[in-house]
């Protein structure tokens, strides 16, 4: 095998083991006795898939082994892993209290990733035929953060004294008399915030001697901080997710304001 060859393989092992990740917390929670710790232990997984997705397309860029392959097998890995591994976590673990709704409610969180994934690949697609540069945003929630926040709470739920948070995993409402559990809201919104055309950062502009950096890393170490000290370390992820969204919706309203004001 040539060097070249190698290379260009490097990148694709990155997305296979996060797809690996992907499918055995899908094995983890197909049983149908499944405890939560599987359910922990599933979110666990899906946080190691999200490392090696972080570094697939920063190896192929670095490698310079970007391929049309490359970003189709990306894409199918990560509905997998972000989309159908998080939805039968979240289903497992909460939403299996709605019946048939909690399937239906785990199902409009997949298909917003897909929806997200597939118009992703054709702005993707689009860009590199007018050989342009990824930019510094993202249209839509990326499907990693939307998953990140399904882990985010079954961690934090461990971490409470009685293993669980009733608000979210308890009966939350009830319409018609089925009840819901409020994980429902969040996975309804992580879905229209996937096919939304809010702006996100994807970070891929990111160095360390501009003004933005260097105010992101003091707002990462401050609210961390204030998080471990006051509360708890498992609410850390959650605090930065909430920043991430926040930040794009006020960076899109922004563009707005200035686009109205031309």
């Amino acid at each position: 095998m040539t060097l070249r060859k190698t290379i260009f393989i490097l990148p694709n092992l990155f997305t296979a083991s996060s797809l690996f990740c992907g499918v055995y917390a899908i094995i983890r929670c197909a049983s149908s006795e499944v405890t939560n710790d599987d359910v922990y232990r599933s979110s666990i997984l899906l946080f190691y898939a999200f490392l090696f997705d972080l570094f697939d397309g920063r190896v192929a860029r670095m490698t310079r082994t970007q391929s049309a392959f490359g970003v189709e097998f990306d894409s199918l890995a990560d509905l997998i892993s972000f989309g159908i591994a998080p939805a039968i976590i979240a289903y497992r673990w909460s939403l299996e209290a709605a019946g048939f709704m909690g399937a239906v409610i785990a199902f409009l969180y997949v298909l917003g990733g897909a929806v997200r994934l597939a118009r992703f690949n054709v702005l993707a697609h689009s860009a590199a035929q007018k050989k342009k540069k990824p930019g510094k945003y993202m249209l839509g929630l990326p499907i990693p953060v939307a998953a990140a926040f399904i882990v985010a709470f079954v961690v934090a739920s461990r971490a409470m004294k009685d293993g669980e948070w009733p608000w979210l995993t308890a009966h939350g409402f009830t319409v018609n008399g089925i009840a819901y559990p409020m994980i429902s809201i969040f996975m309804v919104v992580l879905a229209f915030l996937m096919v939304s055309t809010v702006r996100f950062r994807s970070f891929k502009d990111f160095k360390l001697k501009s003004p933005f950096s260097a105010g992101a890393i003091v707002t990462v170490v401050s609210v961390s901080s204030i998080l471990w000290i006051w509360y708890s370390p498992a609410y850390i992820l959650i605090g930065l997710l909430m920043i991430y969204v926040t930040l794009g919706f006020i960076e899109s309203i922004i563009s707005i304001a200035r686009r109205e004001s031309l």
